[in-house]
């Protein structure tokens, strides 16, 4: 008799809604209310700040126009990962996943959830910032709580997220029309002079655009969950355009209205930019903001963890990570072990944390492996132009999106050396020689598969099969 073996796949239940929701609720998390003053403290003048905001957020639309085409070309999970393995090879890929697990989506999770920790305090503290010991409990309370939502239901995962991109779209709309209300009654002081004092210097802008693209992580959140999209090849390129834009949009009409009531030394000087803005338009009201703040945190962080542990699954599927973080709950359909480590990754990550380290270092990871995923796409355009394209752009887009990511790359590194940056490039390349014994030769211990089962039944998972 034949048996046929049913395995378990990750259900198509991200709809359009869905999509818009989570790389734009993903999007207005913590930066718009952390970076203003790092991007005006670096590139030194209100005006030359607003074209920092608007040159991030055309970089941004045209990088996810080149996403929007890999994803319905390689219509699979997993965003840079899945496409560096099918254009660079096993090894380039396994060093980003390598960086991923460990640093890049670890840190992000930790920055967002230091973000919302500060705003939930900042009522409590307004003379002082608040304990550091305190500030890094509620951050890890945050996490805790979003990695047992998303390891629930996917469908419940979206209606939060939802939710609070709803609640931090309304939270930028009453700060828009408080700055345009005190626009009209003539607070345009700062908008005098609006470029003296620029710093033109290669370190001041490279850092300036990694604050400001900081504020922007979360357009390309939806390439990693392609397998979980509906109709990917429509409502991809539908939901990276009407998110970005909208958020760009909105990040530079924030940036308006912050400059309309606050003074670049009071903006500069703040450590929570939208509870001073609040104090001074909504006065004993103030504290709403931040309350609006640490919800715009809270669902960016939730977007983060719901794209994040798909990485883990993905490369686990692909044989570069463990097999027990290929595997989904046999009854939810989640990716739960991709999510629990995660979470105790993050958890460590946070004990040494520092915000604006992680920003740095953060976006320098990941510029450098946005290059690389642009260059596989420049490959499949030049050796591959029959293979279909659901959605094509020129060739000439994702060369200078490349070359932004070189400078992006280059500048910070070459106008102001740290050693930093070398540690970074050598946990970077360390993942090339991890792969050699454990991946290419499988040295893998025997006691790694007992508790590969042991995990297997404690946790309820069963191998899971691509969605395509």
């Amino acid at each position: 008799m034949d048996v046929k073996e049913h395995k378990l796949s990750l259900k198509r239940e991200v709809g359009l809604m869905g999509a818009v929701s989570l790389i734009g609720g993903t999007m207005i998390g913590s930066g718009i209310f952390m970076s203003p003053q790092t991007v005006l403290s670096s590139i030194g003048s209100p005006g030359a700040s607003l074209l920092v905001w608007a040159c991030c957020g055309l970089l941004v639309i045209t990088v996810s126009f080149c996403y929007a085409e890999l994803g319905t070309v390689i219509e699979e999970s997993g965003g840079e990962y899945i496409y560096i393995l099918r254009t660079s090879g096993p090894v380039i890929a396994f060093m980003l996943v390598f960086s991923s697990v460990i640093f890049v989506r670890p840190a992000g999770i930790v920055g967002i959830s230091l973000s919302f920790a500060r705003y939930v305090l900042a009522p409590f503290y307004p003379e002082c910032p608040p304990p550091v010991l305190l500030l890094k409990c509620v951050a890890a309370a945050a996490i805790l709580t979003l990695a047992l939502v998303n390891s629930m239901n996917v469908r419940f995962s979206m209606s939060v997220q939802v939710f609070f991109t709803l609640a931090k779209v309304l939270a930028l709309a009453v700060i828009i029309i408080g700055g345009l209300v005190m626009l009209v009654r003539g607070h345009n002081d700062n908008f005098k002079d609006t470029f003296e004092n620029t710093n033109l210097g290669i370190n001041s802008i490279g850092i300036a655009l990694y604050q400001g693209l900081w504020s922007y992580d979360g357009w390309n959140n939806l390439n990693y969950v392609t397998e979980e999209l509906k109709r990917p090849e429509v409502n991809l390129p539908r939901a990276l355009l009407i998110a970005i834009s909208s958020v760009t949009a909105l990040y530079l009409l924030v940036n308006v209205s912050y400059l309309a009531v606050i003074t670049p030394k009071e903006l500069m000087t703040s450590s929570a930019v939208a509870v001073t803005w609040g104090n001074k338009v909504l006065g004993s009201w103030g504290w709403i903001m931040s309350v609006a703040a640490a919800l715009s945190a809270f669902g960016s962080l939730n977007g983060t963890f719901f794209s994040g542990g798909r990485v883990c699954f993905v490369a686990a599927r692909e044989g570069h990570m463990p097999e027990i973080l290929s595997m989904a709950h046999v009854n939810r359909l989640t990716p739960s072990p991709a999510l629990i480590l995660t979470t105790v990754i993050s958890l460590v990550v946070l004990i040494p944390g520092d915000f604006q380290s992680i920003v740095n270092y953060f976006s320098f990871t990941a510029w450098f492996f946005y290059g690389i995923t642009l260059g596989g796409l420049i490959y499949l355009k030049i050796k591959m132009k029959n293979i279909p394209r659901p959605y094509s752009v020129p060739i000439l887009i994702p060369i200078l999106v490349l070359l932004v990511a070189i400078f992006l790359v280059l500048a910070p590194v070459l106008d102001n050396p740290q050693i930093e940056y070398l540690y970074v490039a050598l946990f970077i390349s360390s993942g090339a020689i991890i792969y050699i014994p454990l991946i290419h030769f499988k040295l893998l211990p025997g006691p790694l598969r007992k508790m590969t089962l042991f995990l297997q039944l404690f946790l309820e998972v069963a191998p899971a099969d691509k969605n395509l």
